[in-house]
């Protein structure tokens, strides 16, 4: 298996990478649907989180909501951390189950780990490669405003509200630059995949 660690900042163009990816035949993984999951109702990340923030973090429907949850712990740091401890932990065991999935159906999978918060999170899976989009704060904003119908202030908490791209380029085997065209970005993914292609081969060799 070879396992790509793909991240960025919010509108920063990873989910059309992704995709492009997918479309080659790469096993995608998204982290903030493995987030979802594991706190589901009857799950220890849901009962951990109203145990600690109390039952009107939920909805009627036992469901989690997500919006009184970020309220909580938008501005207070402490509150953040206690509710990474719980879910980082569920995503990673979760993501490395579906890692060893994809492995047993194909040993020569290649698997792309969507992973918004490689850097915050310190995930640390052995990755072969870890690639970042990257696109200019104007132009975020600009996708999320035009794109997403964020208001401006929205949008501009939204990405400071994220760690500054010069952590994540500093991680970074590979980056893609989403500031131009989508053809631009698309060729960029295919010229990643195509060095994938030829290391392996090379690594059979």
């Amino acid at each position: 298996m070879y396992l790509i660690g793909l991240t960025g900042g919010i509108a920063s163009g990873k989910s059309t990478v992704a995709r492009r990816l997918y479309e080659h035949g790469a096993v995608h993984i998204d982290a903030d649907q493995l987030a979802r999951r594991v706190v589901e109702p009857g799950t220890p990340g849901l009962a951990a989180i109203v145990e600690r923030f109390g039952a009107g973090v939920l909805r009627p429907d036992g469901t989690l909501d997500r919006g009184k949850l970020g309220e909580l712990i938008f501005n207070d740091d402490e509150a953040r951390a206690q509710l990474n401890a719980i879910v980082h932990p569920a995503v990673r065991e979760l993501s490395a189950r579906l890692f060893a999935k994809a492995e047993e159906a194909d040993p020569d999978a290649v698997v792309v780990y969507d992973v918004p918060l490689l850097v915050e999170a310190s995930v640390d899976h052995p990755f072969d490669l870890i690639v970042v989009t990257s696109a200019p704060r104007r132009t975020q904003l600009k996708r999320l405003v035009e794109d997403r119908g964020l208001d401006p202030l929205q949008a501009e908490a939204r990405v400071d509200a994220q760690v500054a791209n010069t952590e994540r380029l500093a991680v970074a085997d590979v980056v893609i630059d989403t500031d131009g065209t989508l053809g631009h970005t698309m060729s960029q993914a295919d010229a990643l995949w195509q060095r994938i292609a030829e290391e392996r081969a090379a690594r059979r060799a």
